[in-house]
């Protein structure tokens, strides 16, 4: 079966004002997609075929850069467009809310820590909160990659990203990539949040 660009479940201006249509429009439908048909190009007549993307991913090292650079895109951008809704942001409850004051002291600790790993990534890449060794943890990525892969310096199960690619916020925000960070707690979708952290365990 080949990979298919996953469906939004809103509308490309329904994060407006914090994540502008156009730019959504463009990282969905084209930066995505690219992502998607490379994939396919390069796991055609392999093994991976047959696997899943996070099965791909947990064995990246030993498939060659088309396969990491693409399958980490499709990955990642399949999380994070799920992590996003309309009506958005506040503060998590529940179990995130423990789990991250637990490993943080507070929601505020953690949000500095996240926005400091978002605003330090050189060049192109992501930002998580991850589960590792059952405690939750702040980490950062190069291009692509992800903490499920092998190769990652912080391995564990992503619980929440956020995609720092100039791509993801240029349109609106230019080169003020910790503005398009802290508009993002606007918009991010604390229940899909949580659903992570519950299947982390």
């Amino acid at each position: 079966m080949a990979f298919e660009l996953p469906k939004l479940t809103y509308a490309y201006n329904a994060l407006e004002p914090h994540i502008d249509a156009r730019t959504m429009e463009i990282h969905h439908s084209k930066h995505h997609q690219a992502y998607v048909t490379n994939l396919n190009n390069a796991i055609t007549g392999t093994d991976a075929e047959k696997l899943s993307i996070e099965e791909i991913c947990a064995t990246i090292s030993k498939y060659p850069a088309p396969v990491r650079n693409n399958g980490g895109g499709h990955f990642n951008h399949s999380f994070f467009w799920n992590i996003m809704a309309p009506n958005g942001g506040g503060e998590p409850s529940g179990d995130v809310a423990t789990a991250i004051n637990s490993a943080f002291g507070s929601f505020a600790e953690f949000k500095t820590q996240f926005a400091t790993a978002a605003a330090t990534r050189f060049g192109s890449g992501w930002a998580w909160l991850l589960k590792k060794d059952g405690k939750l943890v702040v980490s950062s990525t190069p291009n692509q990659d992800n903490p499920l892969m092998d190769i990652a310096d912080v391995k564990g199960t992503p619980i929440l990203g956020v995609d720092v690619w100039e791509h993801a916020y240029y349109l609106n925000y230019q080169n003020r990539r910790p503005d398009y960070v802290a508009a993002f707690w606007n918009v991010i979708n604390w229940n899909e949040v949580a659903k992570h952290l519950k299947e982390a365990k």
